[in-house]
């Protein structure tokens, strides 16, 4: 009988975050998949856990899938953590849910943290149709995803990090426009979190006037 993958959200700020359920599951698995074992190791130390670890991120999940596929067909329980967030949402994970899927091997995603969805309730712009995009391309096709953006006419939600983000705002307005409304959340979960709303202008002269640091979700009103 095959086992079961687990994609665990992690904190992506405060170690508080994680779930009773998630530290269970961790403690149970047969082994863990890290994006980076050394950043796991500091969760997994601070909550007592210390299953075995195994790393799986971007640049070895093509051929570490195959491996894991096969434990989870010999029976074992596995499960998959990212830095920080669910797995899978802008993180490894789609490749071993696609093949978990293929190969009909029972998958469980737990509930947790997501940069997303707070920027979002908080941002104050309409949420009840939404288009999440994650980060935009970094050169080839990065245009063209702002055009096709710019035609849905539903709440945009980005990633960007700080070194792009006076780029990505100048971006957006000449794509969107220089009245559109635009929410900008940082360190989310995190002692510096900070929410700036306003006009796209407004949010560039905000963000050219100090460094923005840590990741960053972009919330665009583009809604009818």
């Amino acid at each position: 009988m095959s086992g079961t993958l687990y994609f665990v959200p992690t904190p992506i700020g405060n170690l508080e975050d994680m779930t009773f359920r998630a530290v269970n599951v961790l403690n149970e698995v047969d082994y863990i998949l890290c994006e980076d074992t050394r950043t796991s190791g500091i969760l997994l130390k601070h909550y007592d856990i210390s299953k075995p670890t195994k790393s799986y991120h971007l640049h070895n999940e093509h051929a570490a899938t195959e491996k894991v596929i096969q434990d989870l067909k010999n029976g074992q329980n596995i499960a998959i953590i990212t830095d920080a967030g669910t797995p899978g949402i802008s993180d490894p994970g789609y490749l071993l849910a696609k093949g978990c899927a293929d190969e009909n091997i029972e998958m469980i995603c737990l509930p947790g943290a997501t940069a997303f969805v707070p920027a979002l309730v908080v941002s104050g712009l309409p949420n009840h149709d939404f288009y999440f995009a994650g980060f935009l391309p970094q050169k080839k096709g990065r245009q063209t995803k702002l055009k096709q953006l710019a035609e849905e006419k539903k709440t945009i939600i980005l990633y960007e990090s700080p070194h792009k983000i006076n780029t990505t705002l100048e971006q957006i307005r000449e794509f969107f426009g220089e009245e559109t409304r635009v929410s900008l959340s940082r360190e989310i979960s995190k002692k510096f979190e900070e929410t700036k709303r306003g006009t796209i202008s407004e949010l560039i002269e905000f963000s050219k006037s100090k460094t923005l640091k840590g990741e960053i979700v972009l919330v665009i009103n583009n809604s009818v």
